[in-house]
């Protein structure tokens, strides 16, 4: 399994989890805040609502650093002379077939007396 590979994988985990995570939250007051019945509970609503907020943040600073140590992973980057721009410049044009130059006739000198 090459190396893009594992970052692709990871990215979509991420991804995943994110998406789960930005769903629970309501800022409406409707989401999981709702189904906690008030401070009884470990924690209470204000530190569910602070535990969404920062694992959304570290998910999206993660899926970043995932998508940026990809790019340097990606195959047919690392290759300099790779590409097929490259190749095709420096590809000769083709030539048209050399046409003659005429010459301009001498200027005629005076005759000598």
């Amino acid at each position: 399994m090459s190396t893009f590979s594992i970052f692709l994988v990871l990215i979509t985990i991420v991804c995943f989890l994110l998406i789960v995570v930005i769903m629970v939250q309501n800022p409406k007051g409707g989401g999981l805040s709702s189904t906690i019945s008030g401070t009884q509970m470990l924690g209470g609503v204000q530190k569910t609502t602070d535990f969404l907020d920062k694992s959304t943040w570290t998910l999206a600073t993660i899926l970043i650093v995932l998508i940026l140590l990809s790019s340097l992973s990606f195959p047919g980057i690392s290759g300099g002379t790779d590409s097929k721009i490259i190749e095709r410049s420096e590809t000769p044009a083709a030539t048209a077939p050399a046409v003659p130059v005429q010459q301009a006739p001498a200027p005629a000198t005076p005759a000598a007396k």
